[in-house]
């Protein structure tokens, strides 16, 4: 990905439909950043009950490729970083950039591969991969369609280098925010709001919806929303 590193992701192909599949890139939460086992954190993405939402199964039961990448720092990569809470630190700064590249080495990837449709790729972000849908989409544009869920802008500062604020007005891929009208870690006032308005897709492309909720999407709303957004913007699986 950089430097001498090689990385790792997971991909995860639908039954009962021919491909070639539509994929979606997957950034997981900030629990990623300390766990050290992804074996562990795929039994909790693939149950049916998951915290702060549903996992990642509905996605593969709707008939569509997953893509989950191992970013800089989580998992078996960890490297002592252990929270995604922005600073002004270089340190910071490179890591962002470092997730960034790990997400446009797994679309390089998946271009690769004659069963996934290359010009059918989503993002599908849950809290702090919600938080980097203000800025991998904005530098990687071959994700065509983007659910971030329980995101919004930081109320840290970063570097401007990577401050969320300077990138999500080059995001024009279609968008739909799936948020907890009250939620404590992005406020919908000062948090949610803010970053749906500077978000740079067409106002007929984004999507701000509001759950009664706090940090986290009842099942039923965040698959079918999700979904439904998949659909209208990636095309139907026939499934």
């Amino acid at each position: 990905a950089y430097g001498r590193e090689r990385m790792t992701a997971y991909l995860f192909l639908p039954k009962g439909i021919e491909p070639p599949y539509q994929a979606v890139v997957y950034f997981p939460v900030s629990g990623a950043l300390r766990e050290r086992s992804f074996e562990d954190r795929l039994k909790r993405e693939m149950s049916p009950q998951q915290y702060l939402g549903v996992g990642i199964n509905f996605l593969v039961q709707s008939g569509r490729a997953v893509l989950f990448p191992i970013y800089k720092s989580t998992y078996e990569r960890g490297d002592g970083l252990l929270s995604d809470r922005p600073d002004l630190t270089s340190g910071y700064r490179d890591h962002v950039v470092q997730w960034s590249k790990d997400a446009s080495r797994s679309v390089d990837y998946l271009e690769t591969r004659s069963d996934i449709a290359a010009g059918r790729i989503g993002y599908y972000g849950v809290s702090w991969g919600a938080t980097m849908g203000a800025i991998i989409p904005a530098v990687e544009e071959r994700l065509k369609a983007l659910v971030l869920v329980v995101g919004g802008f930081w109320q840290q500062k970063a570097a401007p280098e990577v401050e969320q604020i300077n990138f999500a007005p080059r995001v024009k891929a279609p968008v739909l925010m799936l948020n907890g009208r009250h939620d404590f870690v992005f406020p919908l006032e000062t948090s949610q709001t803010p970053m749906f308005t500077f978000l740079g897709t067409p106002a007929e492309d984004k999507r701000h919806l509001l759950v009664d909720s706090g940090h986290s999407v009842p099942a039923r709303a965040l698959i079918t929303h999700t979904l439904q957004w998949f659909d209208r913007y990636l095309g139907p699986t026939g499934k």
